[in-house]
């Protein structure tokens, strides 16, 4: 049997309780949950007599349900007048108050659906659909359904509900966009935000440069990293023998962009700037600082004809695209070229701008400026910010959330989407069994468990936070196979996130709905991940006791699972885990899910210390790093072990040399030191080269006890851990701890003492 050792813990917010099972006489899997279920007396009968009753203006909503009824049972449904056993959907502006809210009653008469706008008609189909896709419902002896008589009064908590799909790095055809809108819009996603350009490839056909697609389009190798990082790397002219990439014609966008309303989709392009520009420069040169392909990734400001440019292909753009918002990037354009070019410190100086991070906000002001006067709205990414915001800027804040607030208390409009919680290109399993990702660690709960008002936030400033937004990054992401793995479950908990009010969420009953919704989403051709048999540790430190509270968690419905104290696998004679378990001074604890009786393969163990150092004063000779201090100069004693990703708020992060003091407050005996760091070299990310601890009992003279050196390689992109551990048996009040900074980023977690 396969067995796995994970030394992490993971917090899942799995607090909420719902009434929803334990009221309702049938509970339904609606993705997202509605905002209010009454059940009725009696069933509705749908079957081949059923009549619908549908203005032929709204033929889309009429196709997308007979598309559910015939792939089930075979047959459509006939728009036809009929009092009885019929699905109607009517426009109802006295009842329902918001644009995008519904009404959904059902009886054993028949379906009315009522909105106050044909998008109310649309979501409360939406809802409608998923009803009849559970299975409990459908009876195929008789080919028909039997839905219990209720009534669901629904509407968004937010009216931004996104979703972004990177095509620069990996280019997905036209057909692909069409079936992921598809999807988008079952589980009222209503934003698409689709990144056309970047260094991987310019996607979009622009009349007035047609070099962008038949040159800067293309690439000599599909790996994006391999590409990236090779030294020879460049763009090929189409139809070159091996050329990898592709575009959307202007025709495709114009079908996308009128599929994506039909099923109330909008969709906003991003055009990159300044930065991520790479492509633009390898076939028109002049506009970056040096006049030369594959120097620059930056715009250069000071020239003219940037602008020129800029608005010749936004004009382009927004005769593509009716949206209302425009995106135009923003994010990690490096200011090196600008401080040498004379052009942009010309403009600079002209501008009367402080420094380089002003002239980014010229730009982003300028070309914010073009988009207004046409009668849209333009987003950016948060770091537009810095150097001052532009009026009339959107905020989209990725880099954590501050970037989210500082906008909001400006009075400008936010969309949320922190990596931590939105970035689904992240893992969702323990990474050894999962495809290559750039890192992160993010599995559906942990998106579900998003809340996208800021808790610093007064009621007056959330007002400015529009939604929430789901990126999907595709440097490791090729195929539409992968992206669908990568999306499904996680999109599901996006789409709760933004229209369930936050008091309404509930992650057990999600766990419920979530199992139902993959099985279906499998079974109709949708590669999504199939939810993990790992388990989640939550620990949390009691001193009363003195001891570590173990709680088990897991992605899976009320699972059946077994653990063991002293690390021998699970068996069916373990004891069930029914309450959290209290270990005092060391164990370690295996846990595993059973189902008949079975062991999954996946057998989570982790060693849990109460030890002598929980919370003792630690004096860092050395500082972690402002970007990751999680909980301070307490993180190394609080009895808390980090987890599979650096930005868990447990692993503290060092730019230098790890150089630390623990005062255990007297002289004890000791026998055993040990920490973790973790490797991820893409982000860069490295194990110390090597630990050195030293005791003493005074804190004047210290005995080394041992140097351990690093023996994980380099050279290996996937996560990688390495507990460094001393045993001795000595006498000391102070533990000096010292590991060498290897290159980038050090993450250290917990130093245990015993």
């Amino acid at each position: 049997m396969k067995k796995w050792f994970i030394y992490y813990t993971i917090i899942l917010a799995t607090t909420c309780t719902s009434a929803l099972t334990k009221t309702n006489p049938v509970a339904l899997s609606v993705i997202p949950a509605p905002q209010e279920i009454q059940y009725l007396n009696g069933t509705f009968t749908l079957n081949e007599k059923t009549s619908l009753q549908i203005p032929t203006e709204w033929s889309t909503l009429e196709n997308l349900l007979n598309s559910n009824i015939q792939a089930v049972a075979h047959y459509k449904l006939t728009n036809r007048n009929s009092d009885k056993n019929s699905i109607q959907l009517k426009i109802d502006t006295a009842r329902i108050s918001t644009p995008e809210g519904y009404r959904l009653h059902i009886s054993p008469k028949g379906v009315r659906i009522t909105g106050r706008t044909e998008t109310g008609l649309f979501y409360g189909l939406q809802t409608l659909r998923q009803i009849l896709n559970d299975e409990q419902f459908y009876h195929p002896a008789t080919r028909s359904w039997q839905i219990p008589a209720l009534e669901i009064q629904d509407s968004p908590a937010f009216p931004y509900r996104g979703m972004h799909l990177d095509v620069s790095r990996h280019f997905f055809p036209k057909e692909y966009i069409l079936k992921w809108i598809d999807l988008m819009a079952l589980y009222k996603i209503n934003t698409l935000h689709w990144h056309l350009t970047d260094a991987g490839g310019w996607r979009v056909e622009i009349k007035k440069y047609p070099e962008l697609t038949r040159t800067a389009a293309w690439r000599t190798q599909i790996g994006w990293k391999e590409w990236w990082t090779a030294k020879d790397r460049q763009y090929l002219e189409e139809g070159t023998p091996g050329a990898y990439g592709g575009y959307y014609t202007q025709e495709d966008i114009r079908e996308i962009v009128a599929y994506a309303m039909d099923r109330h989709v909008e969709i906003i392009p991003e055009i990159e700037m300044p930065g991520h520009s790479e492509e633009i420069f390898a076939v028109y040169p002049h506009l970056c600082c040096s006049g030369k392909a594959y120097r620059n990734g930056e715009f250069c400001i000071g020239n003219e004809d940037t602008f020129e440019f800029i608005e010749n292909v936004l004009t382009e753009i927004m005769e593509l695209f009716p949206s209302r918002y425009i995106h135009i990037g923003g994010d990690e354009a490096s200011k090196a070229a600008w401080a040498k070019c004379p052009k942009c410190q010309k403009r600079k100086k002209e501008e009367k701008l402080k420094d380089e991070r002003e002239l980014q906000s010229y730009l982003i002001r300028r070309v914010g400026e073009f988009i207004e006067k046409q009668g849209r709205e333009f987003i950016g990414w948060d770091e537009i910010l810095e150097g001052g915001l532009a009026p009339g800027a959107i905020v989209m804040s990725w880099r954590g959330e501050q970037g989210g607030i500082d906008a909001a208390r400006s009075q400008h409009q936010v969309i949320m989407t922190p990596g931590a919680y939105c970035y689904l290109d992240s893992y969702q399993d323990t990474p050894s069994t999962q495809p290559y990702t750039i890192g992160g660690f993010t599995p559906y709960l942990k998106t579900y468990s998003y809340n996208p008002i800021p808790e610093s936030l007064s009621p007056d400033e959330a007002r400015y936070i529009l939604g929430a937004q789901a990126n999907l990054w595709t440097e490791y992401i090729s195929t539409p196979e992968h992206v669908e793995y990568m999306l499904f479950p996680r999109l599901l908990s996006l789409s709760e996130v933004v229209w369930t009010p936050q008091k309404k969420k509930n992650p057990e009953d999600f766990k419920r709905r979530i199992e139902q919704h993959v099985k279906w989403l499998r079974a109709n051709g949708v590669n999504a991940f199939p939810l993990s048999d790992r388990i989640d540790f939550i620990t949390e430190v009691d001193t009363t006791r003195k001891a570590i509270k173990v709680s088990f968690d897991s992605e899976k419905y009320n699972p059946e699972i077994r653990y063991t104290l002293d690390g021998t696998l699970p068996s069916i004679n373990s004891p069930r885990y029914t309450s959290p378990l209290y270990i005092q001074d060391s164990a370690i604890v295996s846990s595993a899910i059973f189902k008949n009786g079975k062991r999954s393969e996946t057998v989570i163990s982790q060693r849990i210390d109460y030890h002598k150092a929980i919370g003792k004063k630690v004096t860092y000779n050395k500082l972690y790093s402002g970007a990751y201090p999680a909980a301070g100069k307490g993180t190394l004693t609080d009895g808390l072990r980090g987890g599979l990703t650096y930005s868990d708020g447990r692993w503290q992060g060092f730019l230098n040399h790890v150089d630390i003091l623990i005062d255990l407050g007297e002289i004890l005996d000791i026998s055993y030191v040990s920490t973790t760091f973790m490797q991820l070299t893409g982000p860069g990310v490295y194990i110390p080269d090597y630990v050195r601890v030293k005791i003493s009992e005074d804190g004047k003279t210290y005995k080394e006890i041992a140097t351990i050196q690093n023996d994980v390689p380099t050279d290996i992109p996937d996560l990688r851990f390495k507990e460094f551990t001393f045993h001795f048996h000595e006498k000391a009040r102070y533990v000096h701890l010292f590991a060498k900074k290897h290159a980038g980023f050090q993450f250290i977690d917990e130093v245990v003492v015993h």
